[in-house]
């Protein structure tokens, strides 16, 4: 066989015969167990040092979507539940805030701390207004917005990118290895909910704007390395990207109708338009 390149790995026929002989010999393993144990093998790690597993889970799965390997069967009896977002006690969702954004300025835009009563807010508020509600995969941001009264209103989340995108490595002028090394200098804004009863013009611009002045220095303290680039899908059948767009973030393209979640390649989605903003050289 050629060399094989999946999620920018080289695989050659003497890697790949090794790889499946080693998942065999621990065949009775979970798959997180091979995941985690195969980023110790490889050193994969991120600039923390940390186990890159989640990567090596979606490096395993494309292989085996492709005929390449035969991972064990999924232990679902071991498989623990998505935990469930806690409800907050007494919430009333608050009247209409609708203002004019100078009389709401300034606004504040705060890193959600996983474990603190403020993620508990950010948590139920995405996971019952968005409507792909909450879900949380790899390397990650989260974002609070409130007004000059402390009163929230909005909800973001910028997350692990789409590992192919044609539209944007296009635009990007990437080749397949330069996908490889930069890729993780890309954040996806996977959730950008303005919560449903603020009603303030040019307020989810002005939120982006904000997100975008500091995450790369977020990233950097909660990973290791900062940001170039900002990218976000926007289903065109509920929203026309304006608020991407007066933020000053690029059109490029669209998405072909899959799903990263789609390792047969047979999910159909709606297409997105992909949009594209430049944190730095």
């Amino acid at each position: 066989m050629d060399s094989l390149i999946v999620q920018g790995m080289t695989m050659d026929a003497v890697r790949l015969e090794w790889l499946r002989g080693w998942i065999r010999d621990n065949f009775t393993w979970s798959r997180k167990r091979l995941a985690q144990a195969l980023c110790v093998r490889w050193d994969w790690r991120n600039d923390r040092g940390q186990l890159k597993d989640f990567a090596a889970r979606s490096f395993l799965l494309k292989l085996q979507a492709q005929g390449w390997i035969e991972l064990p069967p999924l232990q679902t009896h071991k498989r623990r539940a998505r935990q469930r977002v806690a409800d907050l006690a007494g919430w009333e969702q608050p009247p209409v805030l609708e203002s004019p954004l100078r009389e709401l300025r300034p606004i504040g835009l705060e890193l959600v701390r996983a474990g603190t009563t403020q993620a508990k807010r950010w948590a139920y508020l995405l996971n019952r207004y968005h409507y792909l509600g909450l879900r949380l995969v790899g390397e990650n941001a989260a974002y609070l917005a409130y007004d000059q009264q402390g009163r929230e209103v909005a909800c973001l989340l910028f997350g692990a990118p789409a590992w192919r995108c044609a539209a944007r490595d296009a635009y990007l002028q990437w080749s397949c290895s330069e996908r490889a090394a930069r890729l993780k200098f890309l954040a996806n804004n996977t959730r950008f909910l303005i919560l449903p009863w603020v009603r303030v013009p040019h307020l989810a611009s002005h939120v982006l704007g904000q997100a975008a002045a500091r995450i790369s220095q977020d990233w950097e303290f909660k990973y290791g390395h900062g940001l170039e680039w900002l990218e976000s899908f926007v289903d065109t059948s509920r929203y026309r990207g304006t608020c991407y767009q007066a933020a000053n973030w690029q059109w490029a393209g669209h998405t072909t109708g899959r799903s990263r979640q789609d390792r047969a390649h047979t999910l159909q989605v709606p297409r997105k338009a992909v949009y594209l903003y430049r944190l730095r050289p």
